[in-house]
């Protein structure tokens, strides 16, 4: 099994995307194999070693810019950030060739964004929270306001497995652009007879990029939690470790 996932989506050909699995790395045990997480107590020997790995598979030129994410709405541009320093943030965004975004997840929901030009990307870690209060609105918001936009969601806990309270679907009615995004929202909430909701967190990235003008969205096609062999989730194991999203823009020549 590949150590990769390629997005299948009609990115301009200058544009650099990938999604990793938890195969062909060197961490052991619960963090078996390709974790690439600092924070979640797996051997920093094994986390280097597998990053050193992802940067010569995909012939990047430089590490990733990694983020410190704290399921908050805080967007960096990437080149700008010191390259010693984790910056504390959920998304980032780059116009610099060979500079790549990354996020890592393990259930929450990783979305790739690309202008249609091919000169600018932007990656974003939208947990329900951060999704909630505008990380992929802020995301957006770092393009130029005339480029035309296409999104790529990345492996997420499914819509079968992700039970929430009403206060979730709450949260994301009040923070509702407008009324059809209302009932965007409420169509991404089944009831579970319990009090309990099962929350779509594509449909809910669906919603609120159609509320930015973003309707060409691709992805949204897998389940990390009921995939154990190629996807960590922390919901199905709370020690466990992460997959990394990335985008980047290839050098032209």
């Amino acid at each position: 099994m590949a150590s990769w996932l390629t997005p299948d989506w009609p990115a301009p050909e200058n544009i650099g995307a990938a999604i990793t699995t938890r195969k062909d790395g060197c961490s052991d045990g619960l963090f078996d194999s390709n974790n690439l997480a600092l924070h979640v107590g797996d051997c920093a020997a094994d986390v280097a070693g597998n990053r050193q790995l992802l940067i010569k598979n995909l012939g990047l030129a430089e590490q990733p810019k990694w983020l410190e994410q704290v399921h908050g709405t805080e967007v960096i541009y990437a080149p700008q950030a010191a390259p010693t320093l984790v910056p504390i943030a959920d998304a980032s965004f780059t116009d610099k060739v060979g500079q790549a975004c990354a996020v890592l997840t393990a259930d929450c929901l990783s979305v790739l964004l690309c202008n249609q030009q091919g000169t600018q990307v932007a990656a974003a870690h939208a947990g329900w929270r951060g999704l909630c209060n505008g990380i992929l609105r802020n995301a957006v918001a770092t393009f130029n306001r005339t480029d035309r936009l296409m999104a790529y969601l990345g492996p997420a806990i499914g819509p079968g497995a992700f039970e929430v309270g009403a206060e979730v679907l709450q949260a994301f009615i009040q923070q509702a652009q407008d009324s059809q995004q209302v009932e965007a929202i409420k169509a991404a909430f089944l009831p579970t007879g319990n009090g309990k909701y099962l929350a779509d967190l594509y449909g809910l990235a669906r919603a609120d990029l159609a509320s930015c003008g973003v309707a060409a969205v691709y992805g949204g096609d897998y389940c990390t939690f009921s995939d154990p062999t190629r996807f960590y989730s922390y919901r199905r194991e709370p020690k466990t470790g992460r997959m990394a999203s990335l985008i980047w823009l290839k050098n032209s020549q």
